[in-house]
C-alpha cells in the first residue's frame, strides 16, 4: 500500500475518533436536523469503514509462478515487467492551504458568534426571571413599588401631572 493512503487512513481514523457526535447531536433542535445530522453520521461511518478496511490493507502478492505455469513465461514475465514500472503518484494537497486560512477566519467569527450569543442569552434569561417575578408580584404589588422599579415611568407621569396633560 502506498505512503499515501496510509496516512489518509490513520488521519480519518484519529479524525472519526475525536468527533463528539453526542455532543453535537445535542445541540440540535428540529427533527430534520436531526435526521440529517443521523445520515451525515452515518456517511461518516461508512466512508471510515472503508478507509480501515479496504485502504489500509496490503494487497495480495500475485503469485507469478502460477500464471506462468498456465499461461506461459513470456507473456507473464511481460506482465510482470509492466506491473512492476508502475508508480502511483504521490497526492500532493493544493486545496487544503488554499481554504486553511478561510476556515481559520471562520473560526475565528464562530467564536465571536458564540460569546455574544452567550452574553445575549444570558441578558435575555435575566429579562424572563425579571418578567416572571414581576407576574408573581403584580395582583400585590404598589404603584410604589413598581416606580421604584422604574423611575422612568414614574418621571414620565408625574410630567405629565404636572403639565396638566392627562391622556386624553
Amino acid at each position: 500500500m502506498s505512503g499515501t493512503v496510509k496516512k489518509v487512513t490513520d488521519v480519518a481514523f484519529k479524525v472519526g475518533r475525536n468527533i463528539d457526535w453526542d455532543g453535537m447531536a445535542k445541540l440540535l433542535v428540529s427533527d430534520e436536523a436531526r435526521r440529517e445530522f443521523s445520515n451525515l453520521r452515518r456517511a461518516f461511518d461508512e466512508v471510515n469503514s472503508q478507509l480501515e478496511t479496504k485502504f489500509s490493507q496490503e494487497p495480495e502478492p500475485i503469485d507469478w509462478d502460477y500464471y506462468r505455469k498456465g499461461i506461459g513465461t513470456r507473456l507473464v514475465d511481460m506482465y510482470k515487467e509492466h506491473y512492476e514500472s508502475i508508480e502511483v503518484p504521490k497526492f500532493v494537497d493544493t486545496v487544503t492551504p488554499q481554504y486553511k486560512a478561510k476556515f481559520d477566519s471562520l473560526l475565528i467569527e464562530l467564536k465571536e458568534a458564540e460569546e455574544k450569543s452567550l452574553l445575549e442569552s444570558e441578558r435575555l434569561e435575566k429579562e424572563v426571571a425579571e418578567v416572571q417575578e414581576l407576574k408573581k408580584k403584580l395582583s400585590t404589588m404598589t404603584a410604589d413599588e413598581y416606580f421604584e422599579k422604574h423611575p422612568e415611568l414614574k418621571k414620565k407621569f408625574d410630567d405629565e401631572i404636572r403639565n396638566d396633560n392627562w391622556g386624553y
